[in-house]
């Protein structure tokens, strides 16, 4: 961050989320931006990425930042970069500068909070200092920041979405709350993430045709997002090897008759995530079995959309996506018996053993440091049954919300080669059926909805989803 421009829409943006948050908890709140971790020495460090929780109130991506709200009113600390990091870094702005861009009443040094020492110069096991005491937090992820939050609060501040306890819940609850519904500046920002999303892909598909390797589509791809000033929301997924959920390798060789499946999103610079998925056909053409399957997915995709309302069930999109693929796999001859009989069985799950999709915002999987305290409605807990546990969101759609929607077809060696699901439904799979289908190994169609008052809004429809207009993506 080399300069500061005063952002208007920012600042009322989180002024009113300051205000929203006050008007659910009565007590102070500290929360810390993280700092970077090193790779292998010091000097040299991963890409740095701020607290989504910060994030959201604070709106810049500041590093070894605290922000403590109070009643609506914001108060800064950070650390005035020292004369030395300007040779290596550039001058940076002063800290009341940046209290200025973000709307700080106050702005401080961090040794504001650290708690008195003790007699023997410890800072252990005394009293916090005004800033600190009585304040709730959500810890961070990297261990030294999360140290220092220990310290600071003298108290335990856990990472574990299990163990949050106390006041430190009440926040989580409260900032689950707010974030689950985007505002203005909110939507502003995914939709920018989602253009450049989709301009990524229609880059990948032009460029499958010339490449070799899954790597040349993905640098593609990516510099796409980086052209424009965004990083990747999460590691792409760009692979002919799609029954692999969470694929991270490029090195494979791509051939004619392949399907490539690339699940690729960008990321704002304020931390704004987009998540599309598309499948094509490498040769430009898909094959007669490869479209009778993607066709099954897109019908799934199709009519979760559409059932999209305020007071839906996410857990009935899922239900409804997988009785959509149950349906076509019998129409193909795949499986056998009634549709209902099938899903209550998680038979579907053989095939497409993930959830339906997640909540977007802040994160790809969006506040997921939480666990379920975010995807799920209060007095929910996960299923054990096969075609459900994986399932991210249950709780009923509400207008503002924004969520994927990631129906898929895998074959996935290690599901269908399990003997003791292959007796189980032995009755059920035409095994010798679903050989013809071996030049399909992973299908995912994956778009951004917002939930609108009336029904749904794609964020990502400006990039297609059928076979046709895909293929001259590919072609041309």
């Amino acid at each position: 961050m080399q300069t500061l421009d005063r952002n208007t829409s920012l600042i009322d943006a989180l002024k009113a989320r300051r205000l929203k948050l006050a008007t659910l908890v009565d007590f102070p709140v500290l929360l810390w931006s993280g700092q970077s971790s090193p790779r292998n020495f010091r000097a040299n460090t991963f890409p740095f990425r701020a607290s989504s929780h910060f994030l959201y109130f604070a709106g810049l991506p500041l590093e070894n930042a605290v922000i403590r709200l109070e009643g609506g009113r914001l108060t800064l600390f950070i650390d005035e970069a020292s004369p030395a990091s300007a040779l290596w870094h550039g001058e940076t702005p002063k800290r009341d500068d940046i209290a200025a861009a973000i709307g700080a009443t106050e702005a401080y040094p961090l040794s504001e909070l650290k708690p008195e020492k003790n007699e023997r110069g410890e800072e252990w096991l005394v009293t916090p200092s005004t800033w600190t005491n009585g304040a709730a937090t959500i810890g961070v992820q990297d261990g030294k920041t999360h140290a220092n939050q220990y310290i600071m609060c003298q108290r335990n501040v856990f990472r574990d979405a299990g163990r949050i306890e106390g006041i430190d819940l009440e926040l989580a609850r409260a900032i689950v709350s707010l974030r689950m519904i985007h505002d203005e500046f909110a939507l502003t920002e995914l939709r920018k993430a989602a253009m450049v999303s989709i301009a990524a892909h229609k880059a990948g598909m032009a460029a499958t045709r010339c490449a070799s390797v899954e790597a040349e589509i993905r640098a593609a791809m990516e510099r796409v997002i980086i052209a424009n000033g965004m990083t990747c929301a999460y590691s792409s997924i760009v692979t002919v090897h799609g029954e692999v959920l969470h694929n991270d390798q490029y090195h494979h060789a791509i051939g004619s008759g392949d399907l490539l499946l690339a699940d690729v999103g960008a990321e704002t610079a304020s931390g704004w995530a987009s998540d599309i998925t598309r499948t094509w056909a490498v040769s430009g053409k898909f094959s007669s079995t490869q479209r009778s399957l993607y066709d099954v997915v897109l019908a799934a995709h199709d009519a979760c959309i559409a059932a999209i309302r305020p007071g839906v069930e996410y857990r009935d999109l899922h239900l409804l996506a997988a009785r959509t693929i149950a349906a076509g796999l019998v129409d193909l001859g795949i499986l056998r018996g009634q549709v209902e009989d099938l899903v209550d069985r998680d038979v579907h799950a053989l095939f497409f053993p993930h959830g339906v999709g997640h909540i977007l915002g802040l994160d790809v999987h969006d506040m997921e440091d939480l666990g379920d305290l975010a995807g799920y409605e209060t007095g929910r807990t996960r299923s054990d049954r096969f075609g459900l546990n994986y399932l991210r969101l249950d709780r009923p759609l509400q207008a503002g919300m924004v969520v994927t929607i990631e129906p898929g077809f895998y074959q996935v060696p290690a599901i269908l080669q399990d003997p003791e699901r292959r007796a189980k439904y032995h009755d059920i799979v035409d095994w010798d059926r679903l050989a013809q289908f071996a030049d399909v190994r992973g299908i995912r169609i994956e778009d951004d909805v917002l939930v609108t008052e009336t029904g749904a809004e794609v964020l990502t429809a400006a990039l297609p989803t059928e076979i046709e207009a895909i293929e001259q993506l590919v072609q041309s």
